[in-house]
C-alpha cells in the first residue's frame, strides 16, 4: 500500500483548505497572493473549525503515522463527507486508488472531478491510464486526447498513437506519428523496450515512433515498401530494437 498526503491549513476566513498530493503541489502566483492578501478584511474572531472534520483529519494522520493506510482511506471518506465540494479530497481518494492499482475506483472517482472540471489534468490522467489497464482503449483516448489539448505533452501524444493504432484508426495515428516525428524532444525523450536479451533498455522515442510509423503505413496504406524504409531508418538509429528488425524480417 502507498500512502497519500494531505496537507491541512486553516485559514483566516474559518474554512478548511486542503492541498493536493505533495506529488502534485499546487502553483502559486505570488504577486497575486501579495494582492488577494492585501484584499481580505481584517480578522478579529477567532476562526472556527468543523469539530468533525478536525476529528476525521487527525485519525487520518494518526493512521499515516501508523502505516494503516486502509483507515487513512476511510478517514479520507469521512472528510469528503463533510466538505463534499472539496476536489482537492476526492482527488486525493482517486489517486490513493490509482497508486493501489484500483484502476476501476480509480476511474469512477476520476469521472467525479471531470463532471465538475472537464480540465482537472490530474483526473484526466488518472481515467485515461485507469481505462486503458481496464480494457477499455476508446474511453482511455478520449481522455489522452483532452489531456494533449491541455498540456500539449510529448509522451501524452505518444500513448495516443499507439491508442490509435489499436483501435485502427490508422490515419489519425499517423498524424500523431507526424508531429512526434516534427518535435525536437523524441530524440532526448526515453521509451523502454526489451532487448534482444529480454532485458529493459532506454531507446530515443524517435526509434519506437518511426517502427510504429512502417506498421501504420503497411497497414493502412499497404505500401511495403515504405514500410521498409521506416523499420530501416529505426534499426539505423537503434540496431539492437528488437520489434523493428521482427518487422523488417516479415517483409523481406
Amino acid at each position: 500500500m502507498k500512502k497519500i498526503i494531505i496537507i491541512l491549513a486553516f485559514s483566516l476566513s474559518a474554512t478548511t483548505v486542503f492541498a493536493q498530493t505533495q506529488k502534485q503541489p499546487a502553483k502559486t502566483d505570488p504577486a497575486k497572493a501579495q494582492t488577494q492578501t492585501k484584499a481580505q478584511p481584517a480578522q478579529t474572531e477567532k476562526a472556527t473549525i468543523n469539530p468533525l472534520t478536525e476529528h476525521f483529519y487527525k485519525k487520518y494522520l494518526t493512521a499515516l503515522q501508523w502505516s494503516d493506510y486502509d483507515v487513512a482511506k476511510d478517514a479520507l471518506y469521512d472528510l469528503i463527507i463533510e466538505n463534499p465540494q472539496n476536489d482537492s479530497l476526492i482527488f486525493n481518494l482517486a489517486y490513493y486508488y490509482y497508486e493501489n492499482q484500483k484502476h476501476a475506483s480509480a476511474v469512477l472517482v476520476s469521472q467525479q472531478l471531470l463532471a465538475r472540471n472537464p480540465k482537472n489534468i490530474g483526473a484526466l490522467e488518472i481515467a485515461a491510464v485507469g481505462f486503458e489497464i481496464m480494457g477499455v482503449p476508446d474511453r482511455s483516448l478520449q481522455n489522452f486526447e483532452s489531456l494533449y489539448l491541455l498540456t500539449n505533452n510529448i509522451s501524452t501524444l505518444y500513448k495516443m498513437a499507439f491508442l490509435q493504432f489499436d483501435l485502427k484508426r490508422y490515419a489519425e495515428c499517423l498524424t500523431s506519428i507526424d508531429i512526434l516525428l516534427a518535435n525536437k524532444d523524441v530524440d532526448t525523450t526515453k521509451v523502454v523496450f526489451n532487448d534482444a536479451a529480454n532485458k529493459q533498455k532506454e531507446y530515443a522515442m524517435r526509434v519506437s515512433v518511426l517502427n510504429l510509423k512502417g506498421l501504420a503505413v503497411q497497414e493502412h496504406l499497404g505500401d511495403k515498401e515504405a514500410a521498409k524504409k521506416l523499420f530501416e531508418e529505426a534499426l539505423a538509429i537503434a540496431p539492437d530494437f528488437v520489434m523493428a528488425k521482427e518487422n523488417l524480417a516479415k517483409i523481406k
